[in-house]
């Protein structure tokens, strides 16, 4: 549930920061009529990021065991891939991320309501597909699908919440720290998903070393107990881990934390940036 609170958490947040500065952009430049615009591209980056969730199961679904482990470890690698990419991104980014989702609208609103709802979706969907990309694994790895979705939905009301306390000035934000912090423990996390991503291609007998492992402490770690829970929730932690599957840990997480955590170069006059998306409440 934590992880996928988190992920529900960082994800559902960037988007949600995206669409109050869009609103507020709106507002302040004098097309409230446009608004409707807005929220029609949010709906629709909504509708297709749980139709690719959809899409996913129902696939996976009709697939035997092994192409199902198979699926499920080609997915989780360009999961990881994809968010990875993201997390990076959006550190690089976070300091005009303001400026550059203004221009955009910018140029849109002069080109009219679909271009509004095109820019906005675009925005927003994203996110969403990203999102969804990364639950899935995560959904699929448990044994039952309530602890992860219940997580994942208290991430993204979270956030939504917090979205909407932007909007309204109630809250600033460093972007710039807030990315970096919950950047570093997705990382974290993708490098589990990854992990058990070679794990399924090795349940699947497309690579071997499934019985090499490199330690056994399931008596010590009981799956099935608190604690093992926790750690699989939160890492992916797997009580017997092969040898693949910890080097593959350890290959992704630690260059990519180092790269990650390196001082951001940045022009002397940039200041840090907040998401004070409006300098004084706006009302819809």
């Amino acid at each position: 549930m934590l992880q996928t609170f988190l992920i529900g958490l960082r994800e559902g947040l960037e988007a949600a920061i995206v669409v109050s500065i869009l609103l507020a952009f709106l507002v302040r430049s004098g097309a409230r009529h446009k608004l409707p615009a807005v929220w029609l591209g949010v709906g629709l980056a909504v509708v297709i990021s749980l139709g690719l969730g959809a899409v996913l199961t129902f696939t996976s679904q009709s697939l035997s065991h092994e192409a199902q482990e198979a699926f499920g470890g080609f997915m989780s690698i360009l999961a990881v891939g994809f968010v990875t990419w993201m997390v990076f991104w959006m550190r690089s980014q976070s300091h005009k991320l303001k400026g550059e989702l203004q221009d955009r609208m910018g140029d849109a609103l002069a080109m009219g309501t679909a271009a509004v709802a095109a820019a906005a979706f675009i925005s927003v969907g994203r996110e969403g597909l990203e999102t969804a990309l990364f639950l899935w694994p995560t959904f699929q790895d448990s044994s039952t699908n309530w602890g992860p979705a219940i997580g994942a939905v208290l991430g993204l009301a979270t956030a939504v919440t917090l979205g909407w306390l932007f909007y309204r000035g109630s809250v600033k934000l460093d972007l710039a720290r807030f990315f970096r912090y919950t950047g570093a423990a997705l990382i974290v996390v993708a490098a589990g998903v990854l992990a058990y991503g070679f794990h399924d291609l090795q349940e699947a007998g497309l690579i071997g070393g499934l019985n090499n492992l490199a330690f056994d402490v399931s008596s010590a770690v009981p799956p099935g107990s608190w604690y093992g829970t926790l750690l699989k929730g939160i890492f992916n932690f797997s009580p017997q881990t092969t040898w693949l599957e910890l080097t593959v840990w350890f290959a992704y997480l630690v260059p990519t934390m180092i790269l990650f955590l390196r001082p951001l170069k940045r022009p002397a006059q940039s200041a840090p940036a907040e998401a004070d998306v409006t300098s004084s409440p706006a009302t819809l």
